[in-house]
């Protein structure tokens, strides 16, 4: 017997739209990482990009358990000496771009490399409710309804 091996013209992509609203933001991004790889299917090729495109709503509702709002820091440099900068996961989720929590935890549970790019370009992180998908008809998965800790009230 032969191991089945996936070629990139056999796989179909599907799209899929979570919303994010209660949800716990690790097993939110737990999720949506194996959605992109796609381990979720029974033809999982790790070489081949057979992940879904993912698209996530209402971002800034995504809630941190415990004390995580206030104590978990986001790093970056701004190139020059000295320029390590800082901000907390609360500044960021009430800025102007909170997508960017759930894009920042997702993209820390992929693999590093050209494959796990090419399957984080399929994720799509919007504000509201509104996207520019609905040409695609996205199936709809209730995350808060697969375990019970996922959901969380806000």
């Amino acid at each position: 017997m032969k191991t089945f091996t996936a070629k990139p013209a056999e796989i179909e992509k599907k799209w899929v739209l979570i919303d994010a609203s209660g949800l716990v933001v690790g097993r939110l991004a737990s999720i949506i990482a194996m959605r992109l790889r796609g381990k979720h299917r029974p033809n999982y090729t790790p070489h081949v990009d057979c992940g879904d495109n993912v698209i996530v709503i209402n971002a800034e509702k995504a809630v941190l358990t415990g004390r995580k709002m206030d104590k978990k820091v986001y790093y970056h440099h701004t190139g020059f000496p000295g320029g390590v900068k800082e901000r907390t996961a609360k500044f960021i989720l009430e800025g102007k771009f909170p997508e960017r929590v759930i894009e920042k935890a997702v993209e820390r549970m992929l693999d590093e490399g050209p494959m796990a790019r090419q399957q984080f370009s399929n994720l799509r992180v919007y504000k509201g409710t509104a996207h520019p998908h609905e040409a695609q008809q996205p199936e709809t998965i209730d995350i808060g309804a697969l375990n019970r800790k996922n959901k969380r009230s806000a």
